[in-house]
């Protein structure tokens, strides 16, 4: 990933979700967006529809997710905004939303997620932030391949976070039952694995002409953080160091996660990390830049897949 071959485009970290769709036609295309009436969601499905998309906001609050709509419609003048109800912590609401989907998927974003819950288990004993952020959006995705395989080009984004440098997928004890839990790791974990699923994905769906990319949107204040203190988030916003960026504006995290969804410079570019709308680099060990080497290994990607098979289908 480093040299010649990284990917860069001529949008940086103050780049907005507007600006990187700007004379963009996705006029015809369908897009979901999973938490899609909250934070950087709402900006995400806002940019997509303002392209001319179909956009369907995939929400756990179906008040939140029809005022959202509304007023995606009303800023962009896009009729085609609708809501379904998704808690991806639980399958069967995850396999409610494939059921009820019909024709072609040509963009999925896996934008929603939880940070840093004390420890809480699903009904099947999956600690949360790895069952919601990754297993969630695993069955959601692979429950939706047909529909993607049927548009033909189709991009699926997993938001994951500069965080997955807290700790890879710990295959020995995923679910935190014989280590002790933090909230830091599990939110690590799951998103080390977001970005595996990309790396996997795509190169189990490159033949249906399906692309995957991860990556981290920067900071930005959003609900996200309901679990956190502002003590807590200040202390890690020191903890970053020199060269940390101030927060993001929702408009300005939203960024990376639209282009990867609709640039024409990203067509045929799969299995790979984004950070302020360039490829990242190697993490070096101090830095909060970055993508660790085991978020991008094909054998743990491949390894995850069969786990999270194995896992949905018990």
């Amino acid at each position: 990933m480093a040299g010649i071959s990284r990917i860069t485009t001529p949008f940086n970290a103050e780049s907005t979700a507007a600006e990187v769709v700007a004379g963009i036609d996705l006029s015809g295309r369908r897009a979901i967006v999973t938490g899609g009436a909250s934070g950087i969601g709402i900006e995400t499905a806002r940019a997509l529809a303002g392209a001319g998309a179909e956009v369907t906001l995939a929400v756990r609050n179906l008040e939140a997710g029809e005022r959202t709509a509304e007023d995606i419609t009303a800023t962009t003048g896009n009729k085609q905004v609708y809501v379904a109800p998704l808690e991806l912590g639980d399958r069967t609401s995850v396999a409610a939303l494939v059921t009820a989907w019909e024709g072609p998927l040509h963009i999925l974003v896996n934008n929603a997620g939880v940070m840093a819950p004390p420890l809480t288990r699903t009904a099947e004993g999956w600690e949360l932030q790895f069952a919601t952020n990754h297993l969630g959006h695993f069955g959601l995705a692979t429950g939706l391949h047909r529909a993607l395989a049927e548009a033909g080009g189709a991009r699926v984004v997993s938001v994951s976070s500069s965080a997955h440098q807290r700790s890879p997928v710990v295959f020995e004890d995923i679910n935190f039952e014989r280590r002790e839990y933090t909230p830091w790791e599990g939110y690590g974990q799951s998103k080390t694995a977001n970005i595996l699923f990309a790396v996997e994905a795509s190169k189990r769906w490159a033949a249906d002409g399906i692309t995957v990319n991860a990556l981290h949107p920067g900071g930005i204040r959003t609900g996200l953080q309901r679990h956190v203190s502002e003590e807590e988030l200040d202390r890690l916003r020191a903890q970053a160091g020199a060269g940390a960026s101030a927060w993001k504006t929702p408009q300005q995290g939203a960024a990376t996660s639209v282009l990867l969804a609709s640039s024409p410079l990203l067509e045929g570019v799969g299995g790979h990390y984004f950070e302020d709308c360039d490829e990242a680099v190697a993490h070096q060990p101090g830095s909060r830049y970055g993508v660790a080497a085991y978020a991008l290994d094909p054998e743990a990607a491949t390894r995850l897949w069969t786990v999270s098979e194995e896992l949905l289908a018990a």
